[in-house]
């Protein structure tokens, strides 16, 4: 009876989410703080590609609190994010790596025709048609298909080599990671990995077909994904230190 009666329990409210602007430097930053319930001190975060902030915070910090912190940090974030240089805005006569190698973007200045690498004065150049208010679309389309030229070979040769099958390979621009693989085989990667040097590349594609026999981040994992790419170790050397410039590259 007193269970019947009794008031239902309320839903706890949900964490508090704030959105505002931050200038570090000579940059004008977005910064998302989000208050959780277990956090015990403010964390931030540079998110990849150094395009955001975000900041966690105990619950019920004041405001104040937030802004003495991001006072405090202010030398710590220049630091960090000059690395993040102008340099990252595509234009035509600038550069971008294409399986690790450099590129100069040449603007073809017509309205048709296909984007294809070729060489000019002995170096390696990317033609790009179309609009030039369009060139950083242009790129991503390519690379997309570069990359998925690579992946979906790479992925059939090392789950060959493993008996298992791969249902699909899919392209997708993520941030949190570089690569995923669900329980019915089906592989996803970010297609920005094609700008890394080929045994990046090649790393990447063994560790998610590695996935399908592991699905797990233990000791077996480790030792098939070494096995199936010799060079694992120096591939997540390179993403660790490199990776984040990647992200960095607006091909908006």
């Amino acid at each position: 009876m007193f269970s019947l009666l009794a008031k239902p329990k309320r839903k706890p409210k949900p964490l508090k989410k704030e959105e505002r602007v931050l200038s570090v430097g000579d940059k004008v930053l977005p910064l998302t703080i989000r208050e959780h319930a277990k956090a015990t001190r403010i964390t931030l975060r540079i998110e990849p590609g150094g395009r955001a902030l975000r900041l966690t915070v105990p619950t019920g910090l004041r405001s104040r609190e937030v802004d003495a912190f991001l006072t405090r940090h202010d030398g710590w974030l220049r630091t960090k994010l000059s690395k993040f240089s102008d340099e990252n805005t595509l234009r035509p006569g600038g550069m971008m790596a294409l399986r690790g190698v450099p590129h100069r973007i040449v603007h073809t200045g017509t309205l048709r025709g296909l984007t294809e690498v070729s060489e000019e004065d002995g170096q390696p150049i990317i033609r790009v048609s179309g609009l030039e208010d369009h060139l950083g679309r242009r790129l991503e389309a390519f690379l997309k298909k570069e990359a998925r030229y690579d992946l979906e070979r790479l992925s059939a040769i090392y789950a060959g080599r493993i008996g298992k099958p791969v249902k699909s390979v899919s392209m997708k621009d993520t941030r949190s990671r570089w690569g995923s693989c669900s329980w019915d085989g089906n592989l996803s990667f970010s297609w920005r990995i094609v700008m890394a040097p080929p045994f990046v590349i090649d790393y990447l594609a063994a560790h998610e077909v590695a996935h399908l026999k592991e699905m797990n981040h233990g000791p077996k994992f480790w030792a098939l994904c070494a096995d199936l790419c010799p060079d694992m170790d120096r591939a997540r050397h390179w993403l660790k230190t490199h990776g984040s410039q990647l992200h960095a590259i607006d091909f908006s």
